[in-house]
């Protein structure tokens, strides 16, 4: 412990920091310049809320793509600018020399909060829960405990859930939390992944999918009419025991389905709910089927005798199972039972501050999910042992180094994140009002080490951190290459985003060709396997994910301007392309003749505001005295609003929970209007996105007689 926060404070004493200026030191050194399964990948769970098909599969990704990926998503503004921008003043941050090649680093902290069991609301959990706590009162941190009462769906003890298939009957001992419950019937049919491309292989060959059984996610599944879905790891994919449990959710969301839209406090909701009664209230993104994952034993056993018609050799269904054909079956009946009883689970979110000296009613906050199917060793203790270990950093520059920083630093320890961020969206929910007013940026600690060798972020964020594989930097290690990847719906940052208009971020360091940590969702995400896939350098990984991590956060509450940190001119052209998938699509309506009188200029007007009112703030930041306290809070508030403002204020957030315009899920978003087929409801949701872009742009502008009014 000692090691690490000596590391970071030699860090952070390459600079002096003081109220409003942050000055170079004296020291002669150079400036230098700036599912659901969880073995699911992060694509497929984006388009499907993370239910697992039959085979979960790998993105398929270029091989130069893959020399760099990390599963990062650093979203919304320029990460890129963070660590090496210059500050107001025209002085450039330092790039830092922390040693992080100390192995024993982290040691104490990684067995602290590492636990044979940790699931949500267990005894297990609230011990850590406690252990955090306990951290943050000793960092007089002023440490408070958020309380919530949700709906968790686990398997029944009495009742196994069950796959009948001829004379075997299976009772897998993984599931899929928020599966729907019952019997279900049906021809047996295999989909491989379950994506598009799967589905119209099997359309053509005449595999008939209603009242099935077969490989699809579940949501896509429900819609083409299937009884049940069932997943498995195929080994050509996932290289373990083939006898390995599978664990997840299937919810297409996040937080309590039972409680969508708002918070579930102190049982209000249910005052009598029990295992025989329904909730009065559930998420649209529950399934109405069942799903169950399955092992690659029980699967092989399976496909063995599915029988039906062949795949084609092109069409990329066939795994590593040996003396298995993979057929498409459609011949055979198969029974799923799934018996899950929901159970009424009280779980604790703890919170830690560090205050501003400024504006210590803006922050920024990190956050680490703590509890896990299993063990959870990357999934959860990695990203709670950074968390504490920053805290601890954090404090020690603020007590013995005079750090003075001008916002607050709020750290967030999650429950239930397994479940679908639960704990993370009921404090959202609890807080919707008014967080997006106040947090800056959300950091996410969650999965931030699954291996060695390649990380996904902005080059010259890169640059300001050392390599824990020798001499260079982060930007060395992993080439020249910038690689940014939109954020997927199971992020556990996604709900800051899309729910709360709370700018957010992720970032992952793994291995060199690998795009996913395989043991999510197993017994097997363990300390052994962590420490295989870093090659035995795990605590120097997690020592240089905190100086990533915690350099971020520093740069985002010390500047006295939020810019260029958060870069909203970065956000014209993702929405340059969106409106022009919408303009196309008007266009070839109106030449078939399908739609009439609809103009798509006005959107594109729209488009045009919003980028005039992200010059205007770059340019009234060139011409404003930033030591004028007054005047930067006026401009942060003015680049804190896009993200809330692209919440369209025209969609219920208990239907619609996830709300953005360009990156939520729903009717409402322009990628939703680009496909939509119904030419009435097609005028309706045009009309009120492009206003919703307006009101974006016009938020932006501040002053109501500055507000373009070209539209």
């Amino acid at each position: 412990m000692e090691r690490v926060r000596s590391a970071f404070n030699r860090m952070i004493k390459s600079e002096r920091y003081s109220r409003f200026t942050l000055q170079p030191s004296e020291d002669g050194e150079k400036d230098t310049s700036r599912s659901n399964c969880q073995m699911m990948p992060q694509r497929q769970r984006t388009r499907r809320g993370g239910s697992p098909s039959f085979r979960p599969a790998l993105p398929r990704q270029s091989r130069a793509t893959l020399c760099y990926l990390a599963l990062v998503i650093l979203l919304i503004f320029s990460i890129g600018y963070l660590l090496d921008a210059p500050d107001e003043t025209g002085n450039k941050y330092r790039t830092p020399h922390a040693e992080t090649h100390q192995p024993e680093a982290f040691d104490k902290s990684l067995s602290d909060f590492d636990r044979p069991r940790r699931s949500a609301g267990s005894d297990g959990d609230k011990s850590l829960a406690n252990g955090i706590f306990d951290v943050f009162k000793k960092e007089e941190m002023d440490p408070w405990i958020g309380i919530h009462h949700v709906l968790l769906q686990t398997p029944d003890s009495m009742h196994p859930n069950h796959v009948i298939y001829g004379l075997d009957d299976f009772k897998p001992t993984g599931y899929l939390a928020y599966s729907a419950t019952g019997i279900a019937v049906g021809k047996l049919v295999y989909g491989n992944y379950g994506r598009q491309e799967d589905l119209e292989v099997l359309q053509k060959k005449n595999v008939q999918l209603k009242d099935s059984v077969f490989a699809e996610q579940v949501d896509n599944g429900a819609k083409k009419g299937a009884s049940a879905v069932l997943i498995y790891p195929d080994p050509q994919d996932y290289s373990y025991n083939l006898d390995t449990a599978l664990y997840g959710h299937v919810h297409l969301g996040s937080g309590d389905p039972y409680t969508t839209g708002f918070p579930s406090f102190n049982h209000t909701q249910f005052p009598l709910f029990n295992h025989t009664q329904i909730p009065p209230t559930k998420s649209s993104g529950l399934p109405n089927i069942p799903a169950q994952t399955i092992t690659a034993t029980m699967a092989s056993t399976l496909l063995k005798t599915i029988g039906g018609p062949e795949s084609d050799a092109s069409s990329g269904f066939k795994g590593s199972f040996a003396s298995v054909g993979y057929k498409l079956g459609g011949s055979e009946n198969i029974t799923v039972e799934v018996n899950n009883v929901l159970v009424n689970k009280e779980i604790h979110n703890v919170f830690g501050v560090i205050k501003g000296f400024i504006d210590p009613d803006q922050y920024v906050v990190l956050g680490a999910q703590r509890d896990a199917w299993g063990k959870g060793y990357a999934k959860a203790t990695v990203g709670t042992s950074v968390l504490a270990e920053l805290a601890k950093a954090v404090r020690d520059m603020v007590e013995k180094d005079g750090f003075r920083p001008r916002r607050s630093l709020v750290f967030a320890s999650w429950s239930a994140g397994e479940y679908g961020s639960v704990g993370a969206t009921e404090w959202l929910e609890g807080y919707m009002s008014s967080l997006h007013k106040h947090v800056v940026t959300y950091i996410s600690l969650d999965g931030l080490l699954m291996g060695r060798g390649s990380f996904m972020a902005s080059a010259k964020t890169m640059k300001a951190v050392n390599s824990p594989m020798g001499a260079g930097t982060v930007y060395d290690m992993v080439g020249t290459t910038n690689v940014l990847k939109p954020m997927s719906m199971d992020d556990p940052a996604y709900p800051f985003l899309a729910f709360s208009g709370i700018p957010s971020i992720s970032f992952h360091f793994i291995n060199l060709n690998e795009e996913t940590y395989s043991y999510y969702g197993t017994d097997l995400d363990n300390k052994d396997h962590l420490d295989y896939k870093t090659n035995y350098h795990t605590s120097e990984m997690a020592a240089l994910a905190a100086q990533f991590a915690g350099q971020m956060a520093l740069r985002l509450v010390h500047n006295h301007v939020l810019y260029p940190s958060l870069d909203v001119s970065r956000y014209s052209s993702v929405i340059t392309k969106a409106v022009f998938r919408v303009y196309k699509r008007i266009n070839l309506l109106s030449r078939t003749g399908q739609l009439k009188e609809v103009n798509p200029n006005w959107l594109n007007r729209a488009r045009g505001s919003f980028q005039r009112a992200a010059s205007s703030i770059t340019d009234d930041i060139d011409n404003t005295d930033l030591n004028d306290k007054e005047a930067c809070r006026i401009l942060n508030d003015r680049i804190m609003t896009v993200e809330s403002s692209l919440l369209s204020p025209y969609v219920s957030p208990i239907e619609t929970p996830f709300r953005h315009l360009l990156l939520g899920r729903g009717s409402h978003t322009l990628a939703s209007i680009a496909e939509t087929t119904d030419m009435e409801h097609f005028r309706i949701q045009l009309a009120l996105a492009t206003w919703n872009l307006q009101g974006c742009a016009n938020g932006m502008v501040g002053n109501i007689w500055d507000i373009d009014e070209e539209i």
